[in-house]
């Protein structure tokens, strides 16, 4: 038997996630990253950016709604796996119906990266709650596991921090300013792209929570996706 006839579904779509993100970040390396102040209009007519923002992260919203409504769903009545999805949806709940319209000034977002950004909201958000909630088997005694309290201590940690660095970029600019400047405070005072470092850290909480393929594969994705974005902002600045 191959490695991919033993695979489940989901599993392949997993091992295919994880192995993508190295693939994204040649190509980023060679291509550039093409978002906020780097983006380009080679890549697509500009979308204003907090409709653009809003309607990419969605579907990891809406998704996860349809199949806890209309799948079986049927291990979606045991606390872990509720919790689980719920870490996952809050965390897009924020980045879909508040980050964006508390974006000040922000470059337009090209139509390329909009629809790559739809594309995989929609598929990771089918993914990651099809497995919580139609194939995941927790014990109701999961929540004491120390895997899961420190995956959701590690998550907490991360929205946070992401979260804050956030709020921190957003206030370097006055009303009406669309520059940009070099932000301070927080972990920014040791990284460049804070906002950044606390979603690879949120996802990797989420995925120690859950101790799944699925979980860690997105984790690995996120972080070979935004470290080429961070190291393009820290050339930027150093520029």
């Amino acid at each position: 038997m191959t490695l991919v006839a033993g695979l489940g579904n989901l599993e392949l779509f997993s091992f295919l996630m994880g192995l993508s993100g190295p693939i994204f970040w040649v190509v980023q390396t060679f291509v550039g990253s093409p978002y906020g102040r780097h983006a380009s209009a080679s890549f697509g007519p500009p979308l204003p950016v907090k409709l653009a923002w809003s309607l990419q992260e969605l579907p990891s919203l809406l998704v996860p709604l349809y199949v806890v409504t209309c799948t079986p769903a049927k291990h979606f009545s045991h606390w872990p796996n509720r919790i689980l999805l719920a870490m996952f949806v809050f965390h897009y709940l924020q980045r879909a119906l508040i980050f964006p319209f508390l974006i000040r000034g922000g470059k337009p977002v090209p139509l390329f990266i909009f629809l790559s950004a739809f594309l995989f909201c929609t598929f990771n958000g089918f993914l990651q709650s099809q497995y919580l909630s139609n194939y995941a088997e927790y014990s109701d005694n999961w929540i004491k596991d120390p895997r899961f309290i420190i995956g959701c201590a590690i998550w907490l940690m991360g929205m946070l921090i992401n979260v804050y660095s956030d709020n921190i970029l957003r206030n370097l600019r006055k009303p009406g300013e669309t520059g940009y400047k070099i932000p301070r405070g927080g972990l920014f005072e040791y990284v460049t792209a804070a906002n950044f470092s606390g979603e690879v850290i949120e996802w990797y909480g989420y995925a120690l929570a859950c101790w799944s393929l699925e979980g860690i594969a997105f984790a690995l994705f996120t972080t070979f996706n935004l470290c080429v974005r961070a190291k393009y902002h820290h050339r930027w600045i150093l520029i």
